[in-house]
């Protein structure tokens, strides 16, 4: 009653200040109440209101060449979870007025003649759609994940007379996952473009939660190349610095193994890298700008035109040395294992991620993490990794000091005259179904995530079929019981088989089934979570009734172990995955399944002699 009432005076807050966020992401939210708020499943969106700049229009990557000229252009910055930005741009469907957007290096790619269409992943304010207008692509298709975004841009959202694109035409915007709907779809595009997409909710404190990583795998890439036409080009702006190549190291690294597995002999021909030179306002930005095919003459010299104009600085150009001796190595791989040995080999993970790793923007592996200790925290994201992994850590800490002062040291006396034989075979069993069964869901809410497209998908998929199948599994035991030696050895071979057999079968399927929509890719998912949750239901009850035919006094203990260990597997289970990736995650936690056998042999069967030594009570 209490909540219901709080709940219902923060809703007739006008001034919008009962429940508010006071930080977020260290950014202090009480200053100034913005001008727009918008929250829903994905994150929380503001926007100031639209003013006329300081000195000149936000770029990401402004030109040192450029000089601001004509009328100022008012803009509205815009956050999402009070961190990564976007602008959206006064121009009300004049063109000309957002000339300056060809001074800045993300949208170098639109300098290449010939463009007819373009894709772009990331609609935010709608700079990069007006970009590829600017630029004279006649079809633009902005895919979104954010419905908020595409709220506001039409032409009855808030900022839709202000931007003008439906005055502008030729713009066609999707709600969608980009990865999921460029699978499906049947265009081919002259260019693709991925301008900045991050959020950085897989660098923060709420680490790993892969909102943007299953963009950034050589599974996705291999879906954008083929949805390229024969001369197209998929462009990509990330974070350079000339003493710090381990992002776009990690970025090249990518495009190269894309292009190998597409079976592209000389990665080297078809790949383009630009960054703003260093010292200038925006430096740090870099453009990376893969071909379908080859680059030819006339690509090449549009595109060193182009920089040669706007003082941005060449990093990779095919037939030229690089700057960096280490890009250079990447991008002359033509061969898959070589390239991952390489850039396996540096104190910052520059190897290409996959959809069974799919962490891109975790680049400190945890040996580095204990290497660097407190003292040193690296800049940039690496900071976050750091601070990601410590908070992990932390949990992991707190949790088992948590655990051992309302659980371990509460129970203990629950085995107190049951025996060292039950004792340590019920401790060993209910240890193993609790790490084995968080193992498998940590690793499942991670592979789906990506294959979903969302985290929130992959939650609400993963829990729902895991839990009530494994529900139904626990109730389905007490009919169909496993109680001798035979039945139990058959349930831990396919429970342990079903889930293991997943790393060979699975991969290939979601990445075949990457283009349905999302019913049919959820109605998937719980297709393949259903039999794992079924069977690893079994396993609690089952050890249940195992304990209870012995003794019946330790099961508090035995319960809160299950407890206990689950809550310590979860943050094991993260690490495991970002370290092994995700299907050793998985396959760890079926090991555990199939060791619960030796661990029933001990406690004993019902039925069997060693599984009968019920304690009578105590009078």
């Amino acid at each position: 009653m209490v909540l219901v009432a709080v709940a219902a005076l923060n809703s007739a807050d006008t001034r919008r200040m009962g429940f508010y966020p006071i930080f977020a992401k260290a950014t202090m939210q009480l200053d100034a109440l913005p001008w727009f708020e918008k929250w829903n499943s994905f994150s929380r969106i503001v926007a100031t209101r639209p003013a006329l700049p300081v000195s000149a229009p936000q770029l990401s990557g402004p030109s040192p060449a450029f000089v601001p000229s004509g009328a100022p252009v008012p803009q509205s910055g815009m956050s999402i979870d009070s961190d990564a930005g976007t602008v959206a741009y006064g121009i009300e469907g004049d063109l000309a007025r957002a000339s300056f957007l060809k001074n800045d290096i993300t949208n170098l790619a639109y300098h290449l003649p010939d463009l007819k269409s373009a894709a772009v992943i990331g609609v935010g304010g709608g700079r990069d759609i007006l970009a590829a207008r600017l630029f004279g692509v006649p079809k633009v298709t902005g895919i979104e994940v954010n419905p908020t975004f595409i709220d506001l841009l039409r032409p009855d959202g808030l900022f839709g007379p202000f931007v003008g694109m439906e005055k502008i035409g030729g713009i066609t915007l999707v709600v969608d996952e980009a990865r999921s709907w460029l699978a499906r779809s049947r265009e081919q595009f002259d260019i693709i473009q991925m301008n900045l997409i991050d959020t950085w909710a897989a660098t923060g404190a709420g680490a790993f939660s892969l909102s943007e990583n299953g963009l950034y795998t050589v599974d996705a890439w291999e879906i954008f190349l083929r949805r390229l036409s024969a001369d197209g080009v998929f462009t990509v702006s990330r974070w350079h610095a000339a003493q710090d190549v381990a992002e776009t190291g990690r970025i090249l690294s990518l495009a190269v193994a894309s292009l190998l597995e597409l079976g592209v002999r000389e990665p080297s021909k078809h790949i383009f890298l630009a960054w703003l030179r260093p010292g200038e306002e925006g430096a740090g930005i870099s453009t990376l700008i893969v071909s379908r095919s080859a680059f030819t003459e006339a690509q090449l010299q549009s595109l060193t035109t182009a920089i040669d104009q706007l003082k941005f600085e060449p990093l990779i150009l095919p037939g030229r040395k690089s700057p960096s001796e280490t890009l250079d190595r990447i991008v002359n791989f033509t061969n898959r294992a070589d390239l991952e040995r390489f850039t396996g080999s540096f104190r910052l993970d520059m190897t290409p991620p996959t959809d069974n790793r799919p962490f891109f923007f975790n680049q400190l592996p945890f040996s580095q993490v204990f290497a660097i200790g407190f003292t040193e925290v690296p800049p940039g994201v690496r900071k976050g990794n750091f601070l990601a992994t410590a908070t992990l850590a932390g949990l992991f800490v707190m949790a088992l000091l948590l655990v051992l002062a309302t659980i371990v040291l509460p129970l203990r006396n629950a085995l107190n005259d049951v025996g060292r034989r039950l004792a340590v075979g019920g401790t060993a069993y209910f240890v193993l179904i609790g790490v084995g069964f968080m193992l498998v869901e940590i690793g499942l809410l991670q592979r789906f995530s990506v294959f979903l497209g969302h985290p929130t998908y992959s939650l609400s998929v993963v829990l729902f079929s895991l839990i009530l199948s494994a529900g139904i599994g626990s109730l389905l035991s007490d009919s169909l019981r496993i109680d001798n030696p035979l039945s139990f050895s058959v349930w831990v071979v396919m429970t342990s088989g079903y889930v293991l057999s997943q790393a060979l079968w699975v991969p290939p399927l979601l990445l075949a089934l990457d283009s349905e929509t999302l019913l049919v890719r959820c109605l998937v998912s719980v297709a393949i979570i259903t039999p794992a949750g079924l069977l690893m239901g079994y396993g609690f009850p089952t050890g249940m009734s195992f304990i209870s035919a012995v003794d019946n006094r330790p099961t508090p203990w035995f319960w809160g172990i299950n407890g206990a260990a689950s809550v310590l597997a979860s943050a094991t289970g993260v690490a495991c995955s970002i370290a092994y990736g995700i299907g050793a995650t998985i396959s760890l936690g079926a090991i555990c399944y199939l060791l619960l056998l030796p661990a029933a042999f001990v406690i004993g069967f019902p039925g069997t002699a060693a599984g009968s030594r019920r304690t009578a009570p105590a009078a």
